[in-house]
């Protein structure tokens, strides 16, 4: 089992102090790759509906008991994270573009995954080109749909044209994208995309800890494939 979580600071652009937390495997982990440390970073959903780290901590847990350090943290505005919270989610990508240098220096994540769930898959697609740390990126319930894409729209190109490996995953029952939508988006994306639909379960029951161990599978399975 995974030991406990440490609590630590990091900062972000503007002054921002950002409160995360690592998870690391029993026996200090990183043993299947020596000297070449893989983190997962993982962005909560969206803060402006309640959004904060907590949601992400069964998969962080899921995925240090197999073996992967995992960083969550709360972005701006959020918990004990200082400042304040965007609509559009913009000034938090440089939010996860820092925790991911913070990884790169202090846990010495060679290689980064990072993993976003509902409004924070958008939000971390837009720093996946930003650190060159990233090899491959997992969205959990990507907010694709029309209404979404009000809001998140101006995220999407910088995920689909980027040439990182991608893996979508997606219930098809998700009221923000359907599974048509999702298909469409990716048809012209760039590098290899991966699709994983759950059948019969809604965006919302997704994000609930019902499902964290599979998403925690469906992540180390996507990382062993890179």
């Amino acid at each position: 089992m995974s030991s406990d979580r440490e609590i630590c600071k990091i900062e972000s652009k503007g002054g921002i102090t950002l409160d995360a937390r690592i998870y690391r495997p029993s026996g200090g982990g990183g043993s299947e790759h020596p000297g070449d440390e893989l983190v997962a970073v993982l962005v909560h959903p969206y803060s402006v509906l309640g959004g904060f780290q907590g949601l992400m901590k069964g998969i962080a847990r899921g995925l240090a008991d197999r073996g992967l350090t995992a960083v969550t943290f709360d972005m701006r505005g959020v918990g004990k994270s200082t400042g304040r919270a965007s609509i559009t989610g913009f000034v938090e990508v440089d939010d996860v573009v820092s925790v991911c240098s913070w990884a790169s220096q202090n846990l010495s994540a060679r290689r980064i995954v990072l993993v976003g769930s509902s409004a924070g898959a958008p939000i971390a697609g837009s720093a996946i080109d930003k650190i060159d740390e990233v090899i491959g990126y997992v969205s959990l319930g990507y907010p694709f749909g029309l209404t979404a894409s009000i809001l998140f729209g101006r995220h999407h190109k910088a995920v689909l044209q980027s040439p990182k490996p991608k893996l979508f995953v997606m219930g098809t029952n998700d009221g923000f994208t359907s599974v048509k939508q999702l298909e469409n988006k990716l048809k012209n994306a760039v590098g290899r995309n991966q699709t994983h639909l759950i059948e019969g379960v809604s965006h919302f029951q997704m994000e609930g800890p019902d499902y964290d161990e599979q998403m925690a599978n469906l992540i180390v399975q996507f990382i062993s494939s890179l």
